[in-house]
């Protein structure tokens, strides 16, 4: 299939919850199934044909065991500490839940081959099976986490069926070495570490896919787009600007120690250059007096064996002079390296002290700028969830007033129509339409041209893309969700 693209969603966390396992699971009461198919694109006549990969093996999914349980089995028998265990708060990051797919048309291939299924709300699909091709596709990808990171630190891999676009979860326990590990495995030193390894991870999945015809489509880290709530990025910034901080006091106590350093490297250069300095003078003198000795000698005036005696005393005490004059010039040489290294030092560090200054002030003015949009990501969630509520107060016909409209979606599937605007935003138009379409949207039945006019404002633009978005994410069938 043209133009068929992988998709390889990356979130850490610092644990499961049993909501999110029992989701993943499909461990849901009756009541529970009505509340999940009324905020989402679940069908139950599809469950039986999720499953999940154990040890290599397609196998039904185990119910009988939630995966935090089955995290707490797996390290209880490796002897492995949870490090959020008993903390107030979790303040590790012990999972990273991975979601594997590709586009609608190439998965359902995958999943369904030719067989016709429904995808509206409430259909029965009981007679649809499940192809071979999905199960192969699966323990390809199975293989591929194992390879990368450890058989024995995937949790849970699961397949779901039952949703608008195939797809796979994997739960992983960042682990090396018997122990959590995950800025070494995934997040490195930096954030420019962390974008090439989410760039090669993306580039090494893609070569599991061309088996199954499906390229590498644009990883986050690529996009630029970002799976962190407002609130999470002030705190990242406040956090760079306290290491900034931090870095700039530990700057000032080194060119400190460097200047006091600086101070005895330049009083020994200086008594070092008054020996050396002294020393040529001594050994001048005493060259003159040996000349004057040669010429009393050849003119064979005066006692010439007191003469010799005197000349010998002289030459032993040059010689004594020019090795003490060696010594001290090596010394001299090394002192004056000892000091240029020492200012060499002392500049790069004033240097990076004042690169560290304006980093400082950067992220100070855009935490000040954030907070602007941190109050209004706060007024939206407020009105989206009041609106919630005051929906469910409402009767049918009331309902219905809002069917279609930008509050009805933002209501439902929030955080999902925000990324794709985002995505609209930043005009990756293709990622959108995938992320759409691997989340439940029926994405753009539009022929027409889409981007940013050239004399449209950002809030004009940033309109129209949450506007699109909300049309994207809307099912396929174009029926409205129930609630």
């Amino acid at each position: 299939m043209a133009n068929a693209k992988q998709v390889m969603d990356f979130r850490p966390s610092k644990g499961i919850t049993t909501a999110q396992s029992n989701e993943h699971q499909r461990r849901w009461t009756e009541k529970g199934w009505e509340r999940a198919m009324s905020v989402g694109n679940y069908d139950p006549t599809r469950e039986h044909l999720n499953f999940e990969i154990r040890a290599g093996k397609v196998c039904p999914i185990d119910k009988t065991r939630s995966i935090p349980e089955r995290m707490s089995d797996n390290l209880l028998a490796r002897g492995i500490k949870d490090p959020n265990a008993g903390l107030a708060e979790p303040r590790f990051r012990t999972v990273v839940n991975f979601i594997f797919g590709g586009s609608r048309e190439r998965m359902h291939e995958i999943a369904f081959g030719s067989q016709i299924v429904n995808f509206d709300k409430g259909a029965d699909n009981s007679h649809v099976e499940r192809c071979k091709d999905i199960e192969e596709w699966a323990k390809d990808v199975y293989s591929f986490v194992c390879g990368k990171y450890g058989e024995e630190n995937i949790a849970a891999f699961i397949v779901h069926m039952d949703e608008q676009n195939p797809h796979a979860h994997c739960t992983l326990l960042p682990i090396r070495d018997g122990k959590f590990a995950y800025k070494q495995i995934f997040a490195g030193k930096d954030k420019y570490e962390f974008s090439a390894r989410m760039k090669q991870l993306h580039s090494d999945f893609s070569e599991v896919n061309k088996r199954w015809g499906m390229s590498r489509g644009s990883s986050i880290s690529e996009t630029g787009a970002k799976h962190r709530t407002t609130e999470e990025y002030r705190r990242h910034l406040s956090e760079e600007c306290t290491n900034i901080e931090e870095q700039v006091v530990q700057h000032k106590k080194a060119l400190s120690d460097l200047k006091v350093e600086i101070s005895l490297a330049e009083r020994r250069v200086k008594g070092l250059t008054s020996m050396v300095d002294n020393l040529r003078k001594a050994k001048a003198e005493k060259e003159y007096q040996l000349s004057a000795l040669e010429r009393t000698l050849q003119s064979h005036q005066g006692d010439t064996a007191a003469i010799i005696a005197e000349r010998d005393r002289l030459e032993k005490e040059l010689a004594s002079i020019q090795t003490k004059l060696e010594d001290k010039q090596d010394k001299l040489r090394t002192a004056d390296q000892q000091l240029e290294a020492l200012k060499r030092d002392m500049d790069a560090i004033g240097e990076r002290t004042e690169e560290l200054k304006g980093e400082a002030y950067k992220y100070s003015r855009e935490i000040h700028s954030n907070v602007d949009v941190l109050l209004k990501d706060v007024m939206l969630e407020t009105l989206v969830r009041e609106h919630s509520v005051r929906l469910g107060e409402m009767g049918l016909s009331e309902q219905s007033r809002f069917d279609g409209s930008l509050l009805q979606s933002l209501t439902e599937q929030g955080s999902e129509v925000m990324h794709c605007a985002t995505l609209l935003f930043l005009g990756m138009v293709n990622d959108a339409t995938t992320f759409a379409e691997t989340h439940g949207g029926g994405g753009s039945s539009s022929d027409l041209k889409w981007g940013r006019d050239d004399d449209e404002d950002n809030r004009a633009w940033a309109r129209r893309c949450m506007m699109m978005a909300s049309k994207m994410m809307r099912p396929a069938s174009g029926k409205k969700q129930k609630r």
